[in-house]
């Protein structure tokens, strides 16, 4: 099991947390601040996914007037997982 912290940038989310098993399973998804039940929704839909799967899905995201959206970054903190 992979665990990695990455520190997103743009959004409201200070800090996500992300663990990944060793079949590219996400198993456990945090964030620090944002939108409570955004983030709470967005991290319970993604596990038990591939992330793989819900990279593509999720990283062009905007909120609004945004260049980004905490799923965007949460795509950006899953590359960096895997790739870790």
């Amino acid at each position: 099991m992979k665990t990695y912290t990455y520190q997103p940038k743009g959004v409201c989310s200070r800090q996500i947390a992300v663990a990944i098993d060793d079949n590219g399973v996400i198993a456990d998804v945090q964030f620090v601040g944002g939108c409570s039940g955004n983030t709470q929704g967005v991290a319970a839909l993604v596990i038990g996914q591939k992330a793989d799967d819900v990279i593509p899905k999720i990283e062009n995201i905007r909120c609004g007037a945004k260049a980004t959206s905490c799923p965007a970054q949460l795509a950006i903190a899953l590359k960096h997982a895997l790739e870790a």
